[in-house]
C-alpha cells in the first residue's frame, strides 16, 4: 500500500497530552509498512521531544506544541516546535554523543533512535525546533 502524506497536530505544552504524539505513530502504522521495532524507536523519539517542550518551553506551563508528521513509503519526518525562548543546541563535536547528564539524556535517546536530527530555533527565531526522520525499509 502506498502512503505519503503530512499530518499536524497542536497539543497544550502539558505531560497529559503527550500520549496524542504516540497514538498519531500508531494510526500510522495501521496505514504503512512500519516494523513494530521502529515504530516503537518513533514513539520514543517524540516522547523525548516533546517532553523536552513541555519541560523547557513554558515557565508558567501555558503554552502550545506543535508536531508535524511527513511520511512516505521511504521513511517518516517529525518536527517538534513550540514558542518558548529557545535553547542553543550543543556544538556538533558536543553531539557526537550528546552529553549523558540528566538535561541531554532525551536528545541522546532521539539521536540514537533516528538516521538525521537536527536542533535549533523556529525560522521566526521564536522558540525551538527539533526534527528527525527514520528511514524505512
Amino acid at each position: 500500500m502506498s502512503a505519503e502524506g503530512l499530518i499536524t497536530i497542536t497539543i497544550p505544552a502539558k505531560a497529559d497530552y503527550l500520549v496524542l504524539c504516540r497514538l498519531v505513530l500508531s494510526g500510522l502504522s495501521r496505514t504503512m509498512e512500519i516494523e513494530p521495532e521502529t515504530l516503537a524507536d518513533l514513539k520514543l523519539a517524540v516522547t523525548e521531544a516533546c517532553s523536552n517542550a513541555v519541560r523547557h518551553a513554558y515557565e508558567d506551563g501555558d503554552g502550545k506544541i506543535s508536531v508535524v508528521y511527513s511520511f512516505s513509503d521511504s521513511g517518516i519526518s517529525l518536527e517538534i516546535v513550540d514558542d518558548g525562548p529557545g535553547f542553543e543546541p550543543p556544538a556538533v563535536e558536543a553531539r557526537q554523543p550528546f552529553a549523558l547528564n540528566e538535561d541531554g539524556m532525551g536528545l541522546a535517546i532521539i539521536s540514537a533512535l533516528v538516521d538525521d536530527l537536527e536542533l535549533g530555533p523556529r525560522p521566526n527565531g521564536r522558540g525551538s525546533r527539533v526534527q528527525f526522520a527514520r528511514r524505512l525499509p
